[in-house]
């Protein structure tokens, strides 16, 4: 498969021409996105808190967003974890919370085609501290051997 990128074309008044949209000769395969995102340095969020087990501090993280989300739309269901955005470019649902130690956690992308990268993870920083669940938070690079 290949992404073609398009453009409106303009006639001589400026207005967008009968013929819609024309091609661009930037042509390339998806195969090279995979390649584009491996270049990617991925970010995680390491947190501190008073929970003793993944669950716990999963729904530490998880709540207050949730809450959130039924006052603003009157109710929730399990599907709209993909739709609760904590941060542009980063939902709800897309996160996953591995414990380090005894209550130390990393926070994470589950989804390995859009890793969190270090904007991204201190957009997702800046939301859990305003939330004021977890003691400590930290953005850093996720090592090589992440869960």
């Amino acid at each position: 498969m290949f992404i073609i990128k398009t453009w409106p074309v303009l006639n001589h008044s400026g207005k967008v021409s009968a013929l819609g949209q024309h091609r661009s000769p930037l042509v390339f395969p998806t195969e090279w996105l995979t390649v584009i995102n491996s270049n990617v340095r991925e970010y995680c969020l390491i947190v501190e808190g008073a929970y003793l087990s993944e669950s716990e501090a999963e729904h530490a993280l998880r709540d207050p967003f949730i809450e959130d989300w039924v006052e603003q739309t009157g109710r929730f269901r399990i599907h709209n974890m993909d739709e609760i955005q904590i941060t542009p470019g980063v939902t709800l649902g897309s996160l996953g919370v591995f414990m380090l130690e005894d209550r130390v956690f990393e926070i994470a992308s589950n989804d390995p085609d859009h890793p969190l990268t270090e904007h991204k993870a201190k957009g997702v920083a800046d939301a859990l501290r305003r939330q004021d669940m977890f003691d400590e938070i930290k953005v850093e690079p996720r090592s090589d051997d992440a869960i």
